[in-house]
């Protein structure tokens, strides 16, 4: 059984970014399902899809990512294979155009599992990976305007309390993306790639380059997380929703489970998306919009869900 899911991220999107997310989750399954259908592996199915979204700019990931407070990017990125659990990452990368091809050389050309910023970007550039500046006009502009709004009047004692910010602001919780894959010799991938949230502190890294909180697969099955890093950080969310069908749950049942536990216990945004090892693909998020694209071979085109409910009313 072929199957894949993609995430473009919770958030709260503006009407004029949804139509395109939409269109960049869409094109990023269509990737991904291309290689599943000719043969391919998971893993080359699950960076190939998360790519896509790395080089579109609406997305916060690669090209595009959300700006630290200083005004800088900090990208994390992580990939996993579930057969082996094999898995590599990256964090506080600056200059690399896709941070889930370089996770994937930290796992298959070294003994290691995660590099971080300088390290991090000098294996890049040995493993041939040119200089590249991620940051658009279009997140220098958003980074002004949210720096305008947090510093005005305000002291940095404001983010002692992120999920209250975030209530205040959502613009800031731009969306990671992620994908989860499994192939015809049942082969289960988990990739997740992120710019993090607007604003966030110096050398502040999240859930996505840890396994087990952002990415996780064994051969029960994948999950790839998204929201607000720490939550998942401290619930080991991807994990415990690999582990939950593990113990039989389905894939939509074990997403389900996972965000009543971030609801019961930690209570931020959060969204997760998963794939069993016989195929059924789950997702769930406590946030407004999620949007996910997805597709198996039972399934005669992609479907896409988690379109705000405002915007299908206008489109």
């Amino acid at each position: 059984m072929r199957a894949i899911i993609v995430h473009g991220g919770v958030s709260e999107l503006k009407k004029e970014k949804v139509e395109r997310a939409v269109n960049g989750v869409k094109r990023a399954v269509e990737a991904g399902y291309a290689v599943l259908k000719s043969g391919g592996d998971a893993l080359d199915a699950c960076e190939k899809a998360v790519n896509v979204l790395e080089d579109d700019p609406v997305f916060n990931a690669g090209t595009g990512s959300a700006l630290t407070l200083d005004g800088q990017c900090a990208m994390d990125a992580s990939i996993m294979r579930g057969s082996t659990l094999q898995v590599g990452a990256v964090a506080d990368v600056r200059n690399v155009k896709n941070p889930i091809s370089l996770a994937r050389k930290v796992m298959e050309e070294t003994d290691h599992v995660l590099l971080v910023g300088e390290g991090a970007e000098k294996f890049a550039r040995i493993m041939g990976f040119p200089e590249y500046d991620p940051i658009t006009e279009e997140r220098r502009m958003e980074w002004k305007k949210l720096m305008d709004r947090v510093m005005n009047g305000r002291s940095l004692k404001h983010w002692k309390k992120l999920s209250e910010l975030i209530k205040k602001h959502p613009e800031i919780l731009h969306g990671t993306v992620g994908c989860v894959a499994l192939d015809e010799r049942g082969e289960i991938a988990a990739g997740t790639s992120t710019g993090g949230v607007f604003l966030k502190l110096f050398g502040r890294v999240g859930d996505t380059p840890i396994p087990g909180a952002g990415t996780y697969a064994t051969i029960y099955g994948g999950a790839s997380a998204t929201g607000i890093g720490e939550a998942m950080m401290r619930t080991l969310l991807a994990k415990t929703v690999v582990d939950f069908m593990k113990i039989g749950l389905s894939a939509p049942k074990a997403a389900e489970a996972g965000i009543d536990l971030i609801n019961n216990t930690v209570n931020m945004m959060a969204g997760i998306i998963t794939i069993d090892r016989h195929g059924n693909i789950g997702f769930a998020h406590n946030s407004r919009d999620m949007i996910v694209g997805f597709i198996n071979e039972n399934m005669d085109s992609i479907e896409i869900s988690g379109i705000p409910e405002d915007w299908r009313k206008d489109d």
